[in-house]
């Protein structure tokens, strides 16, 4: 079986995808791709000798031959599109967040279900083959029971302030897969959220609204304590680690660096940086979740990443920042 794809947004991350199926996945093939500068969808056709190229993704949904699409589109256009998408019975892989509003997620994954189609979110992390390793570790109890997990994660740089006006801003932009990582790691749910925040980077960030400085500390249902801290700016790179403790022992991860060089001299010891984005950092997991998600519909299994796990976050994006507005701890049930 070979699935027909067609891919919706042919930016950053829409052209990675692409070449992941053109490239790495012989039981798929992309048969169309749409962005609405037809400019853009008319490049990564072209280069990767894709047959349509289409400014009106609908054109996609209305092939009675494309058996998948992938949602790579703007973050305001992914509630449509999947429902759109699930109604014309193509299986689906959608890039977080689903919506930023907890009701409109909730009528999407109604659609979704009620469609019967296969619907898998983008939370590419799971699949970094290092942080897949502490989950298995904490599933096959080597460190015990959890008590307590931290997750670090700052970026290099803020994103353009256009960005962050549109983004849903920093819990639902940037924390989302820390929260994702959190349920993956810990295996159950969150019950109560605290949020301290600030804005320490740029004050054009708090004009839109936004901070760009954050630690969320989670109580899970099952007594794990976690605390999760963001930055926007990191000037020495994009610091992705997880440390968690257990009562037989803990686990921790290191930032990837691009080379495994260490210098030494009299004057000092020292190495190159660490990889400087996403892109670079987590190149791998992105091909392990497109795979993942075409042997879903190959095999007809169950997506690894699915409606629950796409809502969760966000409702744990929620309290976050209600908790930052109201100076306090927030119950989950509170929001959602």
């Amino acid at each position: 079986m070979t699935v027909r794809v067609g891919v919706i947004g042919a930016g950053r991350i829409g052209k990675v995808h692409a070449e992941t199926v053109t490239y790495r996945i012989p039981e798929a093939r992309v048969v169309g791709i749409a962005d609405i500068k037809e400019e853009s969808a008319r490049c990564v056709a072209e280069q990767l000798h894709i047959p349509l190229a289409t400014r009106d993704y609908r054109e996609i949904l209305r092939d009675p031959h494309v058996d998948a699409v992938l949602v790579c589109s703007s973050t305001d256009t992914h509630a449509t599109i999947i429902t759109e998408a699930a109604q014309a019975g193509k299986h689906i892989f959608a890039e977080k967040p689903i919506d930023l509003s907890l009701a409109r997620i909730d009528e999407v994954l109604a659609t979704v279900e009620r469609a019967g189609v296969k619907f898998q979110v983008g939370f590419n992390r799971r699949f970094d083959p290092t942080f897949a390793r502490v989950h298995q570790a904490i599933r096959d109890g080597e460190i015990g029971d959890v008590h307590l997990l931290h997750i670090i994660s700052r970026d290099p740089a803020p994103p353009p302030i256009e960005y962050v006006k549109v983004s849903g801003g920093i819990f639902l932009d940037m924390m989302i897969h820390d929260f994702d990582m959190a349920r993956f790691l810990v295996g159950a749910e969150v019950e109560e959220v605290y949020t301290r925040a600030a804005v320490r980077v740029d004050p054009a960030i708090g004009e839109a609204g936004d901070v760009d400085t954050a630690v969320v500390m989670l109580t899970f249902t099952n007594g794990v304590i976690a605390t999760i801290d963001n930055s926007r700016r990191a000037v020495y790179g994009y610091d992705q680690r997880v440390e968690v403790l257990g009562s037989k022992g803990g686990i921790t991860t290191a930032n990837v660096f691009p080379n495994e060089v260490t210098v030494s001299t009299a004057e000092h010891v020292r190495r190159d940086l660490p990889l400087n984005f996403f892109m670079d950092r987590y190149t791998e997991s992105y091909e392990r979740e497109i795979r993942a998600f075409i042997d879903a519909i190959v095999h007809d299994k169950p997506v690894p990443v699915g409606a629950a796990d796409g809502r969760a976050p966000v409702l744990m994006g929620l309290a976050a920042r209600k908790s930052l507005d109201e100076h306090r701890p927030v119950k989950i049930s509170e929001v959602g």
